[in-house]
Formats: C-alpha cells, sequence, structure tokens
C-alpha cells in the first residue's frame, strides 16, 4: 500500500466537539465552541483546551481561571456550530441559543444545563505555542443529566450520544466495537 505525504496539519481525527462556558466579572457569561481538548492526566484528573487569544472566552478564562467543559449530544449540534462562528462580543449566546446557564459547584462559570455531561475546571497552568494558548487544568467535578445514567449510575454513552469533528465535519461516534481489554479475552 503507498502513502501519500502532506504538509504536517491539524490530522487527528476525530476528535471531540465541546462548549466551553466562562464568566468573568463584569461581563454577561459566554459559550465557546472548542474542538482542541482531551484528557492530559488521570490522578489527579486533567483536562485541556487549546483557545486562540483573539477569541473573547480566552480573556475570561485566562483572567478568571476556570472554565466549565460541557458536552454536547447530536442533538445540539446546530447549537455547537453556532456558538463557534459568532462572537461573544456582541451576541449573548446563552440567550440567542436559548440554553440555560445554571451554577457549578466549585467555579463561576455556569454549566450548560442542556449538555448531559458538564466538567468544572481550574486552570493550573497555560502555554503558548503559536496560534493558541493551551489552558491546562485540574476537574474540580464531573456532573450528568440523570437521563444519561444507567441503572448502575455510571454515565450511559448511547443516552450521551456525544459527537465529533474531523475534517470541518461534525460527525456521529457509531457503534461499540469492543470493550478496554477484549482483545485479551478471545
Amino acid at each position: 500500500m503507498s502513502k501519500i505525504m502532506k504538509n504536517p496539519s491539524t490530522s487527528l481525527f476525530p476528535i471531540p466537539t465541546i462548549l466551553v462556558s466562562s464568566q468573568l466579572e463584569g461581563y454577561s457569561p459566554n459559550i465557546i465552541t472548542i474542538a482542541w481538548t482531551g484528557v492530559l492526566n488521570s490522578v489527579p484528573p486533567i483536562v485541556y483546551i487549546s483557545v486562540n487569544p483573539q477569541r473573547h472566552s480566552h480573556k475570561m478564562i485566562k483572567e478568571s481561571g476556570e472554565y466549565v467543559i460541557n458536552i454536547p449530544s447530536v442533538s445540539q449540534v446546530k447549537i455547537v456550530d453556532y456558538c463557534g462562528i459568532v462572537s461573544g462580543r456582541t451576541t449573548d449566546k446563552f440567550r440567542e441559543t436559548k440554553l440555560t446557564p445554571i451554577p457549578a459547584s466549585f467555579v463561576k462559570a455556569p454549566m450548560i444545563s442542556e449538555c448531559p455531561v458538564n466538567i468544572e475546571c481550574k486552570v493550573k497552568d497555560t502555554i503558548f505555542l503559536g496560534s493558541h494558548d493551551v489552558f491546562i487544568s485540574e476537574v474540580l467535578a464531573v456532573h450528568f443529566n440523570e437521563e444519561v445514567l444507567d441503572s448502575n449510575q455510571r454515565p450511559d454513552l448511547n443516552k450521551i450520544n456525544p459527537y465529533a469533528y474531523g475534517l470541518s465535519e461534525y460527525r456521529e461516534i457509531g457503534q461499540k466495537l469492543g470493550s478496554y481489554g477484549y482483545s485479551r479475552k478471545e
């Protein structure tokens, strides 16, 4: 099989698409769509988001040192796209999308009620890498909407129904292929 080399790019796909909410005194709460996100550590739980310094949310996150990662469902993809193409400087995204800000437990940034998963984050470090600042953050709390938990109170991916982003497209995740460790059980 032959390979064709391309220029370096962000070709790690698919990646999760999230809504990040932030709050800074003197400003209305804001929502930004982020695809540059992931997990960096398990104990303590450390995640990251990358935000271009020109974005309105960047100032809010940098100065407050906190934010909430809100994981949307497939049914919210149009809202997620909208929050990524309009600026919070000129648009109240909560009002325009009819999303509901609710208080978080540990941070001032609101959680988005309609998102099935909300992750409260406290910034531990910021690294400038060129086009974006990476906010490396400790997870302070994770909240789940009751209806996305199974009978044992564990998150059910089918009920959460998250999706991914790649090559400028939003895509559903698809069917289960196996569970952790299944390759050793065969």
